[in-house]
């Protein structure tokens, strides 16, 4: 049977950043030399290609901070040619007016511009910047040129209590649409989980004040509602299901089925300088290892409730990180025999000092 066809690449540009959040989903050694040997623009325009040949529609150019790239135009250029629509995930310090007509002249569709709070100091704590004001005024300079705009903010013990705040700051940026992504406890999440483990108290006050939201402003706003793995009882399919709908290009060019692929051991991950992304995604270990199904152990294997192609096994990050076996089933899964340390994490110690995302790893502040 043939593999799926994906339609989502994630070009990590560079895991370069002015911002220092503790939740950031870029690798913990984002300090080691081979990051710093970012794929040349030829090699991200080539990708471009080849995705688009896989079937692949939408391309969210992201990092770090991909408007540190000097070629960010060249690869918006790259990105129309090849027929791809293109979204710009950035932090929006370097956002200015003229930069980001010339990315709109080269063919840039769309903008997403995270937000750490809508409290001006509480942004700049989380982001380890001062930061709030450019992000603003990124945004209207999004409205302005008439790119479509969605805002970002992932939540969690810090920042959940301000949820009606976002919403409405999201309105008064006029965004079509808003992304309130509760953290998902990878990359350096991982380190500050204790620090940004939200309480369930706050996550069922979130997600009321989102519902109230809706009603009140309907499609004007689509926004997306993104409950934390950790207090769920069944598995998301992650990514869509490994190897099924997305590919994600790391800046030295390796390519990987997640962002947080490279945290298991044993996998062997091509790099698009070596190899074609429709070999990548047809034959290399890193795609194929727990695609489909034939790799599940039970309860994954016999799931009482035929979830096998539905969930796809849930997260093996998380699997790997929790029970110390990636093939293992998702412990957020009631039916895992590991179940208990999901509940044990949710219910463990707060410590409100961050690990600052950095080259360096950092002390608690």
């Amino acid at each position: 049977m043939l593999p799926p066809r994906p339609f989502t690449l994630i070009a990590e540009l560079s895991y370069q950043c002015p911002l220092h959040c503790p939740y950031c989903s870029n690798p913990l050694d984002i300090g080691d030399p081979r990051y710093r040997h970012e794929l040349e623009t030829e090699h991200w325009v080539r990708a471009f290609r080849q995705a688009r040949r896989l079937g692949v529609v939408q391309l969210a150019l992201t990092g770090g901070e991909p408007m540190l790239r000097r070629d960010l135009v060249e690869l918006c250029m790259g990105a129309r040619d090849a027929g791809l629509y293109a979204s710009l995930i950035t932090a929006g310090l370097q956002f200015t007016r003229e930069r980001a007509a010339a990315l709109k002249e080269a063919g840039l569709d769309h903008v997403q511009i995270s937000i750490q709070s809508p409290d001006a100091g509480e942004n700049d704590h989380i982001a380890g910047n001062r930061s709030f004001e450019k992000k603003i005024a990124a945004a209207r300079a999004v409205r302005e040129l008439d790119f479509p705009l969605t805002i970002n903010c992932v939540l969690h013990r810090h920042n959940l209590d301000r949820i009606e705040e976002l919403l409405e700051l999201t309105l008064e940026l006029d965004a079509q649409r808003l992304e309130l992504a509760n953290t998902q406890y990878y990359g350096w999440a991982v380190v500050n989980q204790d620090a940004l483990m939200p309480t369930r108290d706050q996550v069922r006050r979130g997600e009321q004040a989102v519902e109230r939201f809706r009603e009140r402003v309907g499609p004007k706003v689509d926004v997306l509602w993104v409950l934390p793995d950790l207090y769920e009882e069944l598995p998301k399919p992650c990514m869509g299901g490994w190897g099924r709908t997305a590919i994600v290009v790391a800046p030295d060019g390796d390519v990987l089925p997640c962002q947080a692929a490279s945290t298991i051991p044993g996998l062997e991950f091509a790099n698009v300088r070596d190899h074609s992304l429709d070999w990548i995604w047809n034959e290399s270990d890193a795609f194929t290892r727990f695609r489909g199904t034939d790799w599940m152990q039970d309860p994954c294997r016999s799931c009482p409730l035929g979830r096998q192609e539905t969930d796809w096994g849930g997260c093996r990050c998380q699997a790997l990180r929790l029970t110390g076996d990636a093939a293992a089933t998702d412990p957020v899964c009631r039916f895992s025999p590991h179940h208990d340390r999901v509940v044990a994490t949710r219910e463990s110690g707060q410590d409100d000092r961050f690990v600052y995302r950095t080259a360096r790893r950092a002390a608690r502040v």
